[in-house]
């Protein structure tokens, strides 16, 4: 844990020094949003849902399929011999959540002040949030690793990741419609736990097949 925690700290420290690539984030998300209200000026609850989670799906995109760019061949090297390849994969994915909660949570913010904010249930939004970045995560930190091996990440994000993607997004929707009101479902906890266990089974693929992308 504690070689994890390490790394993830080496990543806070290099995004604070290239603070370039996550405020160009950060500007596409104001950019999006004001762009979307100008269209629609008055966004129904259910749209607001659907273009909230698009926007989200494409910020995880740009903010994520990079993770590994930084590791050239000399760093990879060196972080194989510092550490065991489920550790460095482990402290990605951990700081990447971390920086999609962050993401995801100016984009409710940029949404709710210039869009409205029509959810009702609190928690169970935070909840769903969490849970689409632990998803998000899982794919895009894996394909971003494929990426750097290959030289063409967004190729491999449209072929790999957008697929992958589908099922997540697809509870995702179901559960923030809860959130929203938009539908009376008592029985959301099994779609709760639908999106649990697609998270566990993304995470563990990854984990498992990171060590043969990260050794090539």
């Amino acid at each position: 844990m504690n070689k994890i925690f390490i790394l993830v700290k080496k990543d806070l420290t290099s995004e604070l020094r290239n603070a370039h690539s996550i405020s160009s984030v950060i500007l596409y998300v104001f950019a999006t949003v004001y762009i979307i209200y100008s269209s629609f000026i008055n966004i129904q609850a259910n749209n607001w849902n659907v273009l909230f989670w698009i926007v989200f799906l494409f910020v995880s995109v740009n903010a994520l399929t990079k993770s590994f760019d930084q590791e050239n061949s000399n760093k990879g090297l060196y972080y194989y011999q510092l550490a065991h390849p489920v550790y460095i994969f482990g402290a990605k994915v951990i700081y990447n959540i971390i920086l999609l909660m962050i993401l995801g949570t100016l984009t409710f913010i940029v949404f709710a002040f210039i869009a409205g904010n029509p959810v009702r249930d609190f928690p169970l939004f935070a909840l769903t949030l969490l849970l689409a970045s632990i998803g998000f995560s899982s794919i895009f930190t894996f394909i971003s690793a494929l990426g750097a091996k290959s030289g063409n990440s967004h190729m491999l994000t449209a072929i790999l990741g957008f697929p992958c993607v589908i099922p997540v997004l697809l509870e995702l929707l179901k559960l923030s419609a809860n959130s929203l009101a938009l539908i009376n479902d008592t029985a959301y906890t099994t779609d709760i736990l639908i999106l649990v266990s697609i998270d566990v089974i993304l995470l563990a693929l990854s984990f498992v097949l990171f060590p043969f992308v990260w050794r090539e």
